[in-house]
């Protein structure tokens, strides 16, 4: 397996550029991908609708995610998501708040790095190791992001895993027990995705259209946990927890903030 960027998923993106690139090159972390990876943030928007995407689909089924993504809008949870033995991202988000935090760690041979990020409104915060002062945030100016990067919580949507898109491009989607389906992914059509990029996704070749994954329903029809089979044998689940909680997410008081640097920007391909 090529080596990860350790992008994407969280801040990693502006730390794997500058700090340490290719930390995980045990084989053991998450899926290879760029600055314009993953994510996410907070948001209240509805969720589009999943589309049947084949004649073997179940619209029962269909209709079971489309509700249970829909939903993720309108709560507050706990998200989990892993990938491998390497990669870790935990966040709190209150999407009807529109505030969310995370905190990813990315781990390899002899190598761990934690990435901090606090969204509060329009307004994304990190604290990004070699980078960031102590006690201080680092301000992410959005407009300044290139289309398509994604930087951890990010304004206007819901998760890291863009659980709501990821759905939408589903196909075959049958249910394999109470609360449980199963289906394909084509993630030609997903660009962005749980921290998959473009470049990544054109790697994948003809596997890419076609890609395994299971999800969970709990009693409520809410997520509780969704499985992709990525290609190159990296596992990433994404765990749904918590509903209703209490996010503690606040703007840091204006001393400890400071403004990204240029070196942030170039690595995100500004």
């Amino acid at each position: 397996m090529r080596t990860p960027r350790l992008a994407g998923l969280g801040l990693a993106a502006a730390t794997a550029a500058l700090a340490v690139t290719g930390c995980a090159d045990n084989g053991t972390a998450g899926p290879s991908t760029s600055a314009s990876a993953t994510a996410s943030a907070p948001a209240s928007a509805p969720v589009a609708p999943v589309p049947s995407g084949s004649a073997s689909a179940d619209p029962a089924a269909v209709s079971a995610l489309s509700d249970a993504a829909a939903k993720l809008g309108t709560d507050s949870f706990k998200m989990t998501v892993t990938a491998g033995a390497g990669f870790r991202l935990t966040t709190m988000i209150d999407a009807p708040g529109s505030k969310g935090t995370a905190e990813l760690t990315a781990e390899g041979t002899n190598t761990k790095l934690t990435v901090k990020s606090l969204l509060i409104g329009e307004d994304l915060y990190a604290q990004i190791p070699g980078i960031t002062k102590d006690n201080t945030w680092t301000h992410l100016d959005m407009t300044r992001l290139p289309e398509g990067a994604n930087v951890g919580l990010r304004p206007g949507r819901i998760d890291p895993v863009d659980t709501g898109k990821l759905i939408s491009s589903t196909t075959d989607v049958h249910s394999t027990g109470a609360g449980s389906y199963a289906g394909t992914v084509d993630l030609t059509k997903a660009t962005g995705i749980a921290g998959l990029d473009r470049v990544t996704i054109e790697g994948y070749g003809p596997a890419a259209q076609r890609v395994p994954f299971t999800a969970g329903l709990d009693a409520q029809g809410r997520l509780s946990v969704l499985t992709l089979q990525l290609p190159q044998a990296t596992t990433l689940e994404a765990l749904y927890t918590d509903y209703g909680t209490t996010v503690t997410a606040e703007r840091p008081p204006a001393a400890q903030i400071v403004e990204a640097p240029e070196d942030v920007y170039r690595a995100l391909g500004s």
